[in-house]
């Protein structure tokens, strides 16, 4: 009777370890957001759209922040939008699309230790200064949800797509900052 038990849970241990690395179907783009300073994964939101496509290309729309300004971000393959922002001078602006994000803890996480990293790399969407940085530690704020696995699962040589969003410039505060992670499957 141990025996079966013991190969009961087994069964269901690796049945539940396949589920949650199943692939996503249908045409999803998940938007994660990890804090600038701490590099904390802060929460997200899957996005989806009926129209499929056979690429990802993200344009923007920058208005600069005179007194206010704002950053858009659209799946240019369907003109939908993905991001949209406000920046103040010297003020904090506001995302404002999406705006129902679901928290990190909704979020879960792998149970391995493995790490893994995007195979194509990564692609800064927005990079109005040209600064370069390091992604390595803002990856490694995503890396481990279980869905971040299932969209690289889906989409193995896809770019990760980002931008750092400040919505504060000028004297701007950059514990107000965030990165934002685009991942399609």
């Amino acid at each position: 009777m141990q025996k079966l038990i013991a190969i009961l849970f087994l069964v269901v241990l690796v049945m539940g370890c396949n589920h949650s690395t199943e692939p996503i179907t249908g045409n999803k783009v998940l938007l994660l957001k990890v804090d600038f300073q701490t590099n904390k994964f802060e929460g997200g939101k899957e996005l989806t759209f009926a129209k499929e496509t056979e690429t990802f290309t993200i344009t923007n729309v920058y208005v600069p922040p005179g007194d206010m300004g704002s950053v858009k971000l659209f799946y240019s393959e369907l003109n939908d939008t993905l991001f949209s922002g406000t920046i103040y001078w010297m003020g904090k602006g506001a995302m404002s699309y999406p705006i129902d994000l679901l928290t990190a803890d909704k979020f879960e996480t792998v149970k391995t230790k493995d790490y893994i990293t995007p195979k194509a790399g990564f692609e800064n969407v927005f990079n109005p200064d040209n600064k370069t940085y390091d992604y390595a530690p803002i990856w490694s704020a995503v890396e481990n949800l279980v869905k971040v696995r299932q969209y690289l699962r889906s989409n193995p040589n896809a770019t990760v797509k980002l931008f750092l969003y400040q919505p504060s410039v000028g004297i701007g505060d950059p514990a107000d900052w965030d990165w934002i992670i685009f991942l399609k499957s």
